[in-house]
């Protein structure tokens, strides 16, 4: 008990300090120089167990489920991988990416995003997250005409496309994928999926389902590959982005939306009768029917959930993101995300033998 509850207060000081970022004036965050005049940090040897956030051959934060649940690890008996692509834990304007020794982001990554967001994938498939130089958060508010945040994460997507080789060839086994992402996790896990999966029938025949949740993903992104259309559909992706019932997000409108209550594309309004369990940043708990769900222009848009512990983006002068549930896009759904995830490879498994 003493353990998880000094897991709780870091977790907590950990999401204090991020909102306090989130908070603050994004010209804080930017950093004083062109890309061109730093060294980029050293680039990750993924045979090092430390460069990777989560293995199956370890403990570590992808193993834990929500406190008091009845939910349970089930990864050393899973029959797939998941392969997920954390979000942005870093925040700072030293440099444009970050360091892989950087033991505060660090902390952030497995405390804030791979217990809370990877962690829903535990009963499917064996975790494995890499860490990876990361662009910082100013990297997607910069002004595109400048280019540095487009090649900050043109450096990340090295690390994530070198990790995602080296897990192919010593650890996946011909053993089915589960893609999963978050926000700038799934900028690079779009890119990655296009030019791994798109045009490679062999291992897009592996592929249960990528969830690309957190940022835009155009229908037009790929020539193959196509959104998942029902709650077994496999080979397929499925993509959100949580916001505030009827309000503009022009920043994703207009991607692909896939409800994640009824796992369909359609505007038909899903009542949170049918969502199986929320859970909150905390981590404390499983809140039973406190989020509804229905697709529009690209989103998924939902009423105020009637619990604590789901928190909108606050970023001083973007008052449009204010809307935006993008930190709880995990938490929102996380049963029934959960939930699709073993029905999907079941369904794997069932056109496969």
């Amino acid at each position: 008990m003493t353990a998880y509850r000094n897991l709780r207060w870091t977790s907590k000081v950990g999401l204090l300090l991020l909102m306090g970022l989130l908070s603050s004036c994004l010209k804080l965050l930017k950093p004083g120089h062109p890309i061109s005049k730093e060294m980029p940090p050293l680039a990750p040897d993924y045979s090092n167990a430390a460069n990777w956030a989560a293995l199956p051959t370890r403990l570590d934060s992808a193993d834990t489920v929500p406190y008091g649940s009845n939910l349970r690890d089930q990864q050393q008996n899973a029959s797939a991988d998941v392969f997920f692509v954390h979000p942005t834990t870093y925040y700072r304007r030293k440099t444009w990416n970050a360091a892989l020794d950087d033991e505060l982001v660090n902390k952030i990554t497995d405390r804030e995003v791979i217990r809370k967001q990877a962690s829903v994938f535990n009963a499917a498939g064996q975790i494995y997250a890499p860490r990876y130089r990361q662009a910082t958060l100013y990297a997607f508010f910069e002004n595109k005409r400048k280019h540095n945040g487009e090649k900050a994460l043109d450096l990340a997507y090295t690390d994530v496309k070198a990790a995602f080789t080296y897990y192919l060839t010593y650890y996946n086994q011909n053993r089915p994928i589960i893609l999963a992402s978050h926000s700038q996790g799934t900028v690079l896990a779009t890119r990655l999926l296009r030019e791994f999966f798109d045009q490679d029938p062999a291992l897009r025949r592996r592929l249960v389902a990528a969830y690309l949740i957190g940022y835009k993903v155009p229908a037009t992104t790929y020539q193959v590959l196509q959104p998942c259309t029902d709650s077994t559909q496999t080979g397929c992706y499925v993509s959100w982005n949580s916001v505030n019932w009827r309000k503009p997000f022009p920043r994703f409108e207009g991607g692909v939306a896939v409800n994640p209550l009824t796992w369909t594309t359609d505007t038909t309004y899903a009542p949170a009768t049918l969502n199986q369990g929320s859970v909150p940043q905390s981590f404390d708990r499983i809140d039973r029917g406190v989020a509804d769900a229905k697709v529009h222009d690209g989103l998924v848009w939902l009423h105020d959930p009637d619990a604590n512990g789901y928190t909108r983006v606050r970023i001083f002068g973007h008052h449009k993101l204010h809307y935006s549930f993008h930190l709880v896009d995990y938490g929102l759904y996380y049963l029934n995300l959960r939930h699709n995830a073993q029905t999907r490879l079941q369904a794997w498994h069932s056109t496969h033998q």
